[in-house]
């Protein structure tokens, strides 16, 4: 791709280097900034800094935040005695946004991927431990998507913690085996929810 500016190749070769985008997509994003008002892109990266300079993890949950803990861990009417693990922020918003779950949740970071060279210490599993340790849980729901990274990530941490909890359970296999859970729509993660079953017989299905 020839570009008659340096500084417009500069700008797309850093566009593309988002995730699904390519050089051209990146051109054609580059080229609408160029035509819109100064201060829109004034804004955009204004508010790209700021959100990387102030942004927060929770230091409950490692959701991210606004605040030092989040606005889900601090809010009264939700129970903090049931804990629902999942990978990422993606997850987080994608169980919110069906309207079931009243419960908090706990972010991992990443899953257990050895091809990857990604081990237990790379993601947030000992923070949790700790916590079922120090608090309190009726529930802890695996909610990790159905690939067999996700489900070696669920039964590394079972292990750790099912004498640490009254009850484990994982969402209902309405998923198919594969699928990562932000892509799932919203009433059939919704149903996984509300008919999650005990942990141990989702082993028995994998």
């Amino acid at each position: 791709m020839e570009f008659s500016s340096k500084l417009l190749e500069n700008a797309v070769n850093e566009m593309s280097r988002l995730p699904g985008i390519g050089k051209r997509t990146a051109l054609r994003l580059v080229l609408h900034l160029l035509k819109q008002p100064k201060d829109q892109t004034e804004f955009l990266s204004q508010a790209l800094n700021t959100m990387r300079s102030e942004i927060n993890f929770c230091d409950n949950c490692h959701n991210i935040s606004d605040t030092a803990i989040c606005e889900i861990c601090s809010n009264p009417k939700r129970n903090k005695s049931i804990i629902c693990i999942v990978e990422d922020v993606r997850d987080v918003m994608a169980i919110e946004n069906t309207g079931q779950f009243r419960g908090v949740y706990h972010v991992l970071g990443g899953k257990i991927s050895p091809i990857d060279g990604i081990g237990p210490s790379q993601i947030k599993i000992a923070s949790l431990i700790e916590k079922l340790k120090s608090s309190e849980v009726d529930e802890l729901i695996f909610a990790l998507s159905p690939t067999m990274e996700g489900d070696t990530t669920n039964f590394y941490i079972y292990r750790q913690a099912k004498d640490l909890v009254k009850t484990t359970s994982a969402i209902a296999r309405g998923i198919a085996a594969g699928d990562e859970l932000e892509f799932t729509d919203e009433v059939t993660l919704g149903r996984s929810i509300l008919q999650r079953i005990p942990f141990e017989n989702s082993l028995k299905t994998t």
